[in-house]
């Protein structure tokens, strides 16, 4: 220590030479490699001192600075080095990174976009072997300011040659793998992962990040396997276990909400899956599976209109999907269908309703519209054809072809909606307003007053 004072002393006496300086730039290296952060920034300060027009002695005490966790004091000495060399990359993209952490984003932004902009336009073979373009240096310069820049997939273009550019890059495989997964491409990050553990399997950071994708890779690819055996309770379960371990990772909370829509809709859960559709709608506003399975879901509610809305928006974003198209064609079915005669409303019964929920509503129905129960004729008329219209939605709604029909947009009972017209086999031409009191039909009750 002695030795260190008494050189910066004779220095700053008689005046720093060009060895001098590079003696000062020395020792500093040397004394930050050794940790001794103090005793560098005094060589460094000489170093500054006796060279003002040095953009690298800057650049080097503001890395002294950062390294005491001083950015505040690196802030200067970095804008010092950029004004002396305005396409000093590196210094304008430590410049940015103590702006963005001071909160000064516009400024930040600026220098990323310029370290972006200069290593586009400029020939990267004439410049300095750092900037080389199969130098992995500045790719790794280019893709940290992606990142800063919010563009993960140019960072992931320019690092994944740098796992073949340097020997043991255990750091890019790991940035490669987060970056993957902050995308929700979980399997690609599963991948990068284990080629870091490859090169060192008790690499602590690798280690701990393949236990975290592992485990969300695991509960992701199981959710899926109970939607594909229709065990849609139990992906819920799992998609809800998924934003509970990834709160802060968007792609994967949205996914989850996606998903529990979806199964929501297939368990016939109407209401809820309304309110966690909108909600998850908010958060994804151009996912078209989200509307899809909205659409769906007040088709359930025999809230046409919206769901033709839904369908209708879906289609904004992607006109080319089969699937939307049919759904939206299907939807407008179910509007023009409801506006005459909804057999689901004359019963009063939800679109998901069984078998046995549709005949107890008929029979109640029945009993209580029975034209014998009226003796006013307007009101035994108005009876008539409410008997009518229940009888018809019975027959309808029990019988699964009909109702797959009638589900899909087409009336069975009406000849409009049957291709050709009426005069159809098995019944499917009748007239729409048929007499369930004629002989033969099955209408007949015996009442006890």
């Amino acid at each position: 220590m002695e030795q260190y004072i008494r050189f910066i002393v004779v220095s700053g006496v008689l005046g720093a030479t060009h060895v001098e300086i590079e003696q000062h730039l020395e020792m500093g290296r040397k004394l930050l490699a050794a940790g001794q952060l103090a005793e560098a920034l005094s060589h460094y300060h000489y170093a500054v001192e006796g060279d003002s027009k040095n953009y690298l002695t800057y650049y080097k005490r503001a890395a002294v600075f950062l390294a005491m966790g001083k950015s505040k004091s690196a802030l200067p000495d970095l804008t010092r080095a950029i004004q002396l060399k305005p396409d000093f990359l590196a210094a304008r993209l430590q410049r940015g990174n103590i702006l963005l952490k001071q909160g000064n984003t516009q400024d930040a932004r600026e220098d990323f976009e310029t370290v972006v902009r200069k290593i586009h336009t400029t020939d990267l073979t004439s410049l300095s072997p750092q900037l080389s373009p199969w130098d992995p240096e500045s790719r790794e310069l280019r893709a940290d300011c992606y990142i800063r820049l919010g563009d993960p997939r140019k960072a992931i273009h320019d690092l994944t040659p740098t796992t073949q550019l340097r020997n043991d890059n255990r750091a890019a495989f790991l940035k490669l793998s987060i970056l993957h997964y902050s995308l929700g491409e979980h399997q690609e990050s599963l991948g990068h992962v284990r080629e870091c553990l490859k090169l060192d399997q008790d690499d602590k950071d690798c280690l701990s990040h393949y236990k975290q994708v592992k485990k969300l890779s695991k509960q992701l690819d199981s959710a899926e396997e109970h939607i594909e055996e229709a065990r849609y309770q139990e992906a819920i379960v799992k998609y809800e276990s998924v934003m509970r371990r990834e709160p802060n990772v968007p792609y994967y909370t949205n996914k989850a909400n996606e998903r529990i829509c979806f199964c929501l809709v297939k368990n016939k859960m109407t209401a809820k899956a309304i309110d966690l559709c909108s909600e998850a709608h908010q958060r994804d506003p151009r996912n078209i599976n989200i509307l899809r399975d909205r659409a769906e879901a007040f088709i359930l509610n025999q809230d046409y209109e919206k769901a033709v809305e839904d369908y209708q928006e879906a289609r904004e974003f992607d006109m080319e999907n089969n699937e939307i198209r049919e759904g939206l064609e299907r939807a407008q079915k179910l509007l023009k269908l409801s506006r005459k005669r909804d057999y689901y409303k004359i019963l009063g019964v939800n679109r998901s309703a069984n078998k046995q929920e549709i005949i107890k509503a008929y029979r109640k129905l029945a009993q209580q519209w029975h034209p014998d129960n009226f003796r006013e004729e307007a009101k035994k008329k108005e009876a008539e054809k409410r008997f009518i219209d229940i009888a018809s939605a019975k027959e309808v709604l029990t019988d699964p072809e009909k109702r797959q029909k009638f589900d899909s947009g087409e009336d069975p009972l009406d000849p409009e909606s049957q291709q050709g017209g009426g005069g159809g086999q098995g019944g499917q031409g009748r007239p729409f307003h048929f007499n369930p009191f004629e002989s033969g039909g099955n209408y007949h009750f015996k009442f006890n007053h």
